[in-house]
């Protein structure tokens, strides 16, 4: 194992001189060849800190870019769901491949067959289901702010509830 390097000045003026060009922590230390942890004790003795109001925007902003995402996609499941039960009234082909000859034959129906209509409706159902846990997966991260909030109240107004077992 390599002896560790000793911290000198002109690593204080390196680091001084990333800081004030704007590097984030991480970037310092990887330009500087340095542990994260080490960087931040010297930035912390010099007096330099990060501010972290741009990485909380972007960090927001990715939030918010998944949220769109998440009911973009719930919206397309309850579009597949739709476009799966018409299939279940919709004429359909039976086939089937095989025989010591590897032959085709085709037969058209008027409806799926039961079981393929049992499939169908499955599939309808896997994907009515999917796109209402995506409405709950945001759905309870506003509600788990909610109770945050409240907590806070009732904190700050001396309410407390001694049998509350919720963390």
């Amino acid at each position: 194992m390599p002896a560790a390097r000793t911290w000198t000045a002109d690593d204080d003026a390196t680091l001084t001189a990333l800081h004030d060009d704007g590097a984030t922590l991480t970037a310092a230390a990887r330009q500087m060849g340095r542990g994260k942890a080490t960087v931040s004790k010297h930035a912390a003795r010099l007096g330099l800190t990060w501010d972290r109001t741009a990485t909380a925007a972007a960090t927001e902003a990715k939030v918010l870019d998944a949220k769109g995402r998440r009911a973009q996609l719930q919206l397309d499941l309850l579009a597949d769901a739709e476009r799966l039960r018409e299939q279940l009234w919709e004429p359909t082909v039976a086939f089937n491949f095989g025989g010591k000859d590897n032959t085709y034959a085709e037969t058209r129906l008027d409806q799926p067959t039961f079981a393929d209509k049992l499939k169908i409706v499955q599939a309808t159902g896997i994907a009515i289901d999917r796109s209402l846990k995506l409405d709950l997966h945001d759905s309870a991260a506003g509600a788990t702010a909610v109770v945050g909030l409240l907590q806070q109240t009732a904190a700050a107004l001396g309410i407390t509830d001694h049998d509350d077992t919720q963390p």
